[in-house]
């Protein structure tokens, strides 16, 4: 718009120079022309806003344009750039104000040059004025629109980063208690039972220690293998959070027979552990579900050591096509509806089913308790398998405990 307003301003001064040579206004033609100029040159320096200044500096304008249009009706055509100077400051009225006093005096100045009324002249000045008032009128419709598109693209992308740092923290809160909840479950499962078990077998030392020294011998010796396999759990504990037993190699059979073996011999006789299989896996088990039902085992049979007063205890580990179901039986007191399991007095134990439900769950699984009053506990955690195709293990519900001096339970199915 500034090159065009210069370029309609040297082509008028031509045209005069060239129509009108010698003539006495030349030199105030010529002088109007460079004031003209110069006014126009300062426009972009006082800023855009409709401040006094740039308003006084519009008017001195349109004043030098207007004397020049009375002296030389050529300079007329340097109104269209003057239309969009006042579009961009004025305010809407004031600015279609000005552009219908510049066509007047554009309508005016060709009438004048003319030799005879001409409709054009009269019509052709109008619609210019109204073609680039609408141009610039739409042109800044859409510039306002796309600067509040672009406030709210603004707003929307904050609060989209907004959202994802909630979402991020909120995850990162769910995933430090999920952690801390799986922590406790394998602490509970290890070392505590560790712990707990060489707490009985000292008091058990203590008690005997000079009535039967070759008894409390024992139990100190039993105590202290305690301490060695919970000194290797401590150990992979903080390596990988692996169960030991899976760690030294043979998979899940291998560490529910290392650990039937473990607690039959820490009992001093007291409880015998049996383990059996049935079927063959149609593909390895995964990790996750391998450490699960061996801590499923190691609580459970802690229970066992520590309320049940069984003699034999059983693990039965069942491969199904579609999923692996582990059974832990006992022959010992057991309990009824009426009559919770027991509980120790202090409330800082108690967290075995739940860790073990809470295992299962995680897997996809489910876990029942089937028990009545002297006819022992059976606590079965069936987990489901990705589907491997068919497998070599017997379909149907899971096997009984292999045991064949196990009391059967007769109470109904009651929920862990």
């Amino acid at each position: 718009m500034h090159a065009a307003f210069f370029l309609l301003l040297g082509a008028s001064l031509a045209r005069f120079l060239m129509r009108h040579p010698g003539e006495t206004r030349t030199p105030w033609i010529i002088a109007l022309s460079a004031v003209l100029a110069v006014l126009y040159l300062l426009g972009p320096v006082l800023g855009s806003r409709p401040t006094p200044r740039r308003l006084t500096w519009l008017g001195a304008l349109v004043v030098v344009w207007m004397v020049l249009v009375v002296l030389a009706p050529s300079f007329a055509w340097c109104a269209v750039p003057l239309f969009y100077t006042g579009l961009r400051i004025l305010p809407p009225r004031a600015a279609l104000a000005l552009v219908a006093l510049l066509t007047v005096f554009v309508v005016a100045a060709q009438l004048r040059l003319a030799t005879g009324f001409d409709p054009n002249l009269v019509l052709a000045p109008p619609a210019v004025a109204a073609v680039a008032t609408a141009v610039f009128v739409h042109m800044r419709r859409q510039a306002v629109r796309q600067r509040e598109l672009s406030v709210r693209q603004r707003e929307l992308i904050d609060d989209l980063l907004r959202t994802r740092r909630e979402l991020a923290a909120t995850e990162r809160r769910e995933g430090t208690l999920a952690e801390r909840q799986r922590l406790s479950m394998e602490i509970h499962d290890t070392l505590a039972q560790g712990l707990s078990s060489q707490q009985m077998l000292l008091q058990a030392a203590d008690r005997s220690w000079d009535a039967d020294p070759a008894t409390a011998r024992r139990h100190v010796l039993t105590a202290t293998g305690i301490a060695e396999s919970n000194l290797a759990e401590a150990r992979r504990f903080v390596h990988d959070l692996a169960p030991a037993d899976l760690a030294e190699g043979g998979g899940l059979e291998a560490a529910l027979h290392t650990l039937a073996a473990r607690e039959t011999e820490r009992s001093g006789g007291g409880l015998t552990v049996r383990c059996h299989v049935e079927g063959v896996p149609a593909a390895p088990l995964p990790d996750r579900v391998q450490s699960a039902l061996l801590r499923i085992a190691q609580g459970a049979l802690a229970n066992v050591t520590e309320h049940a007063e069984a003699t034999v205890a059983a693990l039965t580990l069942t491969h199904l096509g579609d999923r692996v179901v582990l059974d832990i039986a006992d022959d010992g007191r057991g309990f009824g509806p009426d009559r919770p399991a027991p509980r120790p007095p202090e409330d800082i134990r108690g967290h075995g089913l739940p860790a073990m439900r809470a295992r299962v769950r995680q897997l996809g699984g489910t876990l029942t308790v089937e028990s009545a009053p002297g006819e022992g506990t059976v606590l079965s955690a069936a987990v489901p398998l990705p589907h491997t195709g068919t497998s070599s293990a017997p379909a149907g519900p899971p096997a009984p405990p292999a045991s064949s001096d196990l009391s059967a339970p007769s109470a109904p199915e009651e929920p862990a």
